[in-house]
């Protein structure tokens, strides 16, 4: 009687243990097995972390193994299992594995496939098209579009995070719950001794000390220092939590009308401003975004003000970009004064203020919000919907998926959602970031996340001219490293362009994305279909660059540049001033965020800033969803790589005041899931 050895391994995560009922079934080539208990006597099966083997007795052998069916049954209370894989060795000593990863939840069935990636031209059975057509069909009922506000990306259909399909729930929803970490971050910041005293002003800059000196590191503690210097607001726009803002002037816009004469003392190469925008020194922030947006009133105790400002700023021989001319609303005028370096000292230092505040909402709200969290989303759910476990995208997607969209529903649940933290210390907070959101969508294009493509948009790929970009610099070897390495694995599976053309899965993948997820947005131009290799191997790049290295550069840097209040404030008390020469210290301290707003958002950035336990970063795969050999080499060269990249920012950034390691492969996440 032909016997098959057959070895199941449980997960390590919390809970991933059952006392459950497993049977299971083997569905070969030239028959099927009885379904079989997996059981040994006086022992427990299925424990957390264990790897159990069992024999399952046949009447005749069963050919090569296609399927396993895998049933749980109730015990005594509903009890979920993880499990990781299950390898089948034959009578004839042969090994066949079949990767699972996922919960096995209820009195359900789950169908495995043999670990070999496959393409939908590849199944020739009967058998194996109709296992790839049922997984979708499941899938799709499962992974549904949902429009949480007209003119957002569309997100999963779920009101909370217990809602969502088990697989992409959190091992423990208690590590993300965002209330739960607010009042935790507070309290390891020894700040609630202030929140009785919620709307009352700080004294001065250096009363913003109290609630900093449990959180200073390098970088804050540098900021501190340093924040009211003009080369640390020309810093950030290069190196911060928000570099994608500055862009090379090519033109001064009517509505921002510097002149030479008001800038020539800040000049230092023998030029006029004419002269200096054309030869590249000249740069531009613009924050037209936020141009009539509506200010939080959730408060009516506290009215609170946002601004749309224009920053120009200036490359000097020392290659330090620093801030010449500020105004603080988008049309010139008598009551909108274009604010200067040689203007009165608070002049200059709270039009600083008002345009690191901008930065701030639009980092939150568009660079970090839209253009990582709910995007990867949008790739998240078109793949659940659109690829089946066995297609090789799907396996090379699906760590940088992880987590994501229970992060974002758990963010709709308690952050951005109406009366949630989001409004306790946000200007753009009670609707204001729904606005933005909708605003940027009519510019959010599929080119500006192809990372070579968006640094040259905003004219900055040159290092000749820009040394000290650091954030370009290393993000184009973390993009040039993922290319690679997707190039050698989509190259094993496509063999040409027409098997790309082909595969109506990949092509109902990326018409989804399209479609539905970002509602066929004209302006938008990501692709319906792919023709080419070459432009799969850069949508994919741009999907796990995206939920990767693109977070990492704008999410890890929160604590660092914003925990010191005057340099990020998050709301402001007070509106713009509208003449020169009236601002004063005691002015600058009332616009700023009072003692409890301040605390909220010290809780905030904390937080975000946090990496999940047990993080996996990037090129870490552990789950083992591919089997071949060949991917399993490419893997350990773009580990390799990735090495050499953390190892090259290492040396650089030793003896730097301010390091930047955001983009450093061991510190970048592989998915979106804080």
């Amino acid at each position: 009687m032909p016997c098959y050895t057959v070895t199941v391994a449980t997960g390590s995560q919390w809970f991933a243990g059952t006392d459950d009922y497993i049977y299971l079934t083997l569905v070969g080539t030239e028959g099927c097995s009885e379904k079989s208990l997996l059981d040994k006597a006086l022992y427990n099966d299925f424990e957390r972390g264990a790897v159990d083997s069992y024999d399952v007795n046949v009447a005749e052998n069963l050919g090569e193994i296609q399927l396993v069916k895998i049933e749980k049954r109730k015990y005594w209370v509903q009890d979920d299992w993880y499990c990781k894989y299950i390898t089948v060795k034959t009578p004839e000593g042969d090994y066949v594995e079949f990767p699972c990863y996922r919960w096995v939840t209820d009195d359900k069935e789950i169908v495995l496939r043999d670990g070999k990636a496959r393409l939908a031209q590849d199944d020739k059975t009967r058998l194996a098209k109709e296992h790839r057509r049922k997984e979708l069909e499941t899938r799709q009922k499962l992974y549904r579009w949902k429009e949480w506000h007209p003119g957002f990306p569309m997100s999963i259909d779920a009101n909370a995070h217990k809602e969502l399909p088990r697989d992409i729930q959190f091992d423990s929803e208690k590590g993300v719950d965002f209330i739960l970490n607010y009042t935790k971050a507070i309290e390891n910041l020894y700040v609630n001794r202030f929140m009785h005293m919620f709307q009352s002003s700080w004294s001065d800059f250096a009363d913003f000390e109290q609630i900093f000196v449990r959180i200073s590191n390098t970088i804050s503690e540098y900021v501190m220092q340093h924040w009211q210097e003009d080369f640390m607001l020309g810093y950030q726009f290069l190196n911060g939590c928000n570099p994608v803002m500055i862009k090379k002037c090519t033109e001064l816009p009517k509505k921002f009308p510097v002149t030479h004469e008001m800038v020539e003392f800040c000049l230092e190469r023998n030029l006029t401003l004419e002269e200096e925008i054309k030869n590249g020194n000249i740069f531009i922030a613009d924050y037209e975004l936020l141009d009539g947006v509506s200010a939080n009133c959730t408060d009516p105790c506290t009215i609170q003000y946002l601004a749309a400002p224009i920053c120009l700023l200036y490359n000097n021989l020392q290659n330090k970009m620093l801030p010449i001319a500020i105004q603080l609303g988008q049309t010139p005028g008598d009551d909108n004064p274009i604010f200067l370096p040689s203007d009165a000292k608070y002049d200059w230092i709270l039009a600083k203020i008002w345009v690191r505040s901008s930065d701030f909402h639009i980092h939150q709200t568009v660079t970090h919000l839209l253009r990582t969290h709910l995007i990867s989303e949008v790739f998240g759910i078109a793949m659940f919907r659109q690829l089946p476990a066995v297609h090789p995208i799907f396996k090379l997607l699906l760590p940088h998926v992880r987590f994501t969209i229970a992060i974002n529903t758990k963010a709709r649940e308690q952050l951005i959602c109406e009366c949630g933290l989001f409004d306790k210390a946000n200007a753009t907070g009670g609707g204001g970031h729904v606005q933005l959101v909708q605003r940027s969508m009519k510019e959010f294009t599929y080119t500006s996340m192809c990372f070579p493509e968006s640094i040259k948009m905003r004219g900055l790929e040159s290092q000749e001219d820009i040394p000290y970009y650091f954030y370009r610099d290393d993000g184009l070897k973390v993009w040039e490293a993922t290319l690679s390495f997707v190039e050698e694995v989509v190259n094993m599976y496509y063999k040409s362009d027409e098997m790309v053309q082909k595969d109506e899965e990949i092509q109902a993948f990326v018409k989804d994305v399209c479609v539905f997820g970002m509602q066929d947005n004209e302006y938008s131009e990501f692709p319906k279909t792919i023709k080419t290799r070459e432009k799969l191997i850069e949508y994919v790049t741009v999907v796990i660059f995206t939920a990767s290295a693109q977070h990492a550069a704008v999410n890890f840097g929160q604590y660092d540049w914003c925990s010191w209040i005057p340099n990020s404030p998050p709301t402001m008390r007070r509106p713009p001033p509208t003449e020169k020469g009236v601002t004063t210290i005691e002015y600058i301290i009332e616009s700023l965020p009072d003692r409890g707003r301040s605390c909220w958002h010290l809780g905030a950035v904390w937080a975000l800033s946090q990496f999940q336990e047990n993080e996996l970063f990037l090129g870490m795969y552990p789950d083992e969803h591919f089997i071949e050999k060949p991917v399993k080499k490419a893997i350990e060269k773009f580990q390799k790589k990735l090495d050499e990249i953390s190892s090259f920012i290492k040396d650089r950034n030793k003896n730097k005041k301010l390091p930047y390691y955001y983009l450093s492969p061991d510190r970048i996440p592989n998915s979106v899931a804080v």
